[in-house]
């Protein structure tokens, strides 16, 4: 077999970083477990035409087709796709499973979603996402739009990581000021205000105009209001100081203002009122979250989500929501690449059991066997080599303690130190940061 070449998109870690992943995965489902949502699995397929019914994702939907598949394609059930996020496959959950479930339905789902964009720092075609959502019956109070960054904050703070800012703003404030000034088209505006960022303020002065029918002015005033950024409730001054009224802005401006005034009030400084922030899917209806690492801010947003009400609905019964996902696989990617996470050892083994002789392996199995049932990570030598050779396996896997059985008593060193102590399998525990791979 020739020597394979990696394709890009598709990370492939290696065991240290892997067990970074690990870490940072149980600090999130425990931080999620801690605020009561519940753990969570779908299939990793979806029907195409549920796929491609929200959001501008056609061009980036994987395909599911057998070698052997017909010329003309699959059809019906069989026309399938990779997931490209969480959400879509968690409210077609919802939907089969309503009649089973208590509401409000809070749970959280870390899996692997696929997306045929171009690879580049932190952006991949394989990913992991860490998702959580709130999902009730016909309505969906408010205030758990404001609990969202509560919980993705405490995740985040949880790992060795630099500072987060979660920006948030309200899908209600854009289309009801776009309304205001006289709009007929809302949701192209949206669209190109989320392009902000990319192709600057010009750019987009020139697609509101083909694709929202904006004039000079109208552009002007859009621009204005995403223009407006704030810490804390003045955002809404600020707001009604560009003169524009409509009912449905001042729904936006009331649940912004509690989103941003809960957060400060839990992590002050956690979120900022953005009103940039649009979100490029369709399905959002209300408050949108992004979130930026500091230092890697070029990169864009960490972690976002956002309010939902169409997305499931079943005859006359709908099923709103909120959500927020943390993108892992990004997040780590950037931190890898700057070198900005380190781990102790690339193993999880704390104890090498050395072997004087092939024939005592036993022994040394022994040893093993009761140092696990204490829950400490062992490992019995590969071979009965010389004791200097044994040390050195130890030390290229970074493996901090030998043991070192023997007829009069046992021995373990810590070839850091060089100190060796006379030790009992059934009583000796290392120190606690030994125990695992230190996350720093």
């Amino acid at each position: 077999m020739s020597k394979p070449t990696p394709i890009s998109g598709f990370p492939e870690w290696t065991t240290g970083q892997r067990i970074i992943e690990q870490f940072v995965l149980d600090r999130i489902r425990r931080t999620f477990e801690l605020y009561g949502f519940a753990p969570l699995e779908t299939r990793s397929v979806e029907p195409l035409d549920q796929l491609l019914r929200k959001g501008e994702t056609s061009k980036e939907v994987y395909v599911l087709r057998r070698l052997q598949a017909d010329a003309d394609g699959p059809a019906g059930d069989d026309a399938l796709g990779l997931h490209f996020d969480l959400t879509v496959p968690f409210a077609r959950y919802v939907l089969e499973n309503a009649g089973k479930l208590q509401f409000p339905f809070r749970r959280y789902q870390i899996q692997k979603v696929w997306r045929g964009e171009r690879p580049q720092e932190g952006r991949y075609r394989e990913f992991l996402q860490a998702d959580i959502d709130i999902v009730d019956r016909d309505t969906l109070a408010a205030h758990h739009e404001a609990e969202m960054p509560l919980v993705i904050g405490d995740a985040l703070r949880s790992l060795p990581i630099p500072p987060v800012r979660i920006q948030v703003n309200n899908r209600k404030i854009c289309e009801g000021f776009y309304r205001g000034v006289g709009l007929a088209d809302p949701e192209a505006a949206l669209r190109a205000v989320d392009k902000l960022d990319k192709i600057g303020p010009v750019k987009v002065a020139e697609l509101l105009a083909e694709t929202a029918g904006a004039s000079e002015a109208q552009a002007k005033a859009c621009l204005a209001l995403a223009e407006i950024s704030a810490p804390d409730a003045s955002f809404a001054d600020a707001v009604r100081s560009l003169g524009v009224s409509d009912p449905l802005l001042d729904e936006g401006i009331a649940e912004l203002t509690a989103v941003v005034e809960t957060a400060a009030a839990h992590a002050p400084g956690l979120c900022v009122a953005d009103l940039r922030i649009a979100r490029g899917l369709d399905y959002y209806t209300g408050t949108v979250y992004e979130t930026q690492l500091a230092g890697y801010e070029r990169f864009g947003s960490i972690c976002s989500g956002g309010r939902y009400d169409n997305l499931a609905s079943a005859g006359t019964t709908r099923f709103p929501g909120v959500g927020i996902s943390i993108g892992v696989t990004r997040l780590l990617g950037l931190l890898f690449g700057a070198n900005a996470l380190s781990v102790s050892r690339s193993v999880p083994t704390c104890v090498l059991v050395a072997v004087t002789a092939e024939q005592e392996r036993a022994a040394s199995n022994a040893v093993a066997e009761a140092l696990r049932s204490r829950g400490i990570p062992t490992e019995v030598s590969p071979s009965a080599a010389k004791f200097g050779k044994q040390i050195r396996y130890a030390e290229r896997r970074g493996i901090p303690y030998v043991w070192f059985p023997g007829a009069d008593g046992d021995e373990v060193k810590d070839i850091r130190s060089g100190e060796q102590v006379d030790a009992a399998a059934g009583e000796w525990t290392p120190p606690r940061e030994d125990l695992t791979p230190l996350v720093s």
